[in-house]
């Protein structure tokens, strides 16, 4: 499907998200991959989990189904393999939210030609790197990579800024942050 998917017109795969989410069953026994895991509608049935890869316009490019009590970290790794592999993307940025930014997932993205955004709530951070995302210095305009102090911005304007730090593997973390 995706290979013929280019027939229609040119896929946004530069731009990679990946979720997992999980199915619950309506029985009470474990059955093959139906395991007893952590459902995100806590509810006590078995569960079967999936990820999946959609490109940058939402449309669907690959998926998995592992078993519901497996951790949802080591789904990526082999389905990532597929993707570069398979879908010959190997020039992309992965985007996922913090239960899928592990540091090991961090260095598998940070590898050849490929970047990742991981979200994070402000809420969970450390207390440095709370420090540095509030504070409201360092930011840049989107529109024109030019930096920008927030605290000179009117409270009306609609604009896109973000601040980074440069990820390197033998670092602690990685920040981003967007306002």
């Amino acid at each position: 499907m995706y290979k013929n998917s280019h027939l229609l017109g040119k896929r946004n795969d530069k731009i990679l998200y990946y979720d997992c989410t999980n199915y619950f069953f309506e029985i009470e026994q474990e059955d093959d991959d139906k395991k007893y895991g952590k459902s995100k509608e806590h509810r006590p049935n078995p569960i079967i989990q999936m990820g999946m890869f959609m490109d940058g316009d939402g449309i669907p490019l690959a998926f998995s189904l592992f078993p519901g009590n497996a951790n949802e970290q080591t789904s990526l790794k082999p389905l990532e393999e597929k993707v570069l592999q398979d879908f010959e993307c190997t020039k992309f940025i992965y985007c996922s939210d913090a239960g899928l930014g592990s540091e090991a997932i961090k260095k598998i993205n940070h590898a050849g030609e490929r970047a990742f955004i991981v979200t994070q709530s402000i809420k969970k951070l450390n207390k440095d790197d709370k420090k540095w995302a509030l504070d409201r210095k360092g930011f840049k305009r989107v529109s024109d990579d030019l930096p920008v102090d927030l605290s000179k911005i009117p409270e009306d304007d609609n604009g896109l800024y973000y601040k980074d730090e440069p990820y390197t593997p033998h670092a602690l973390h990685q920040r981003f942050i967007s306002a």
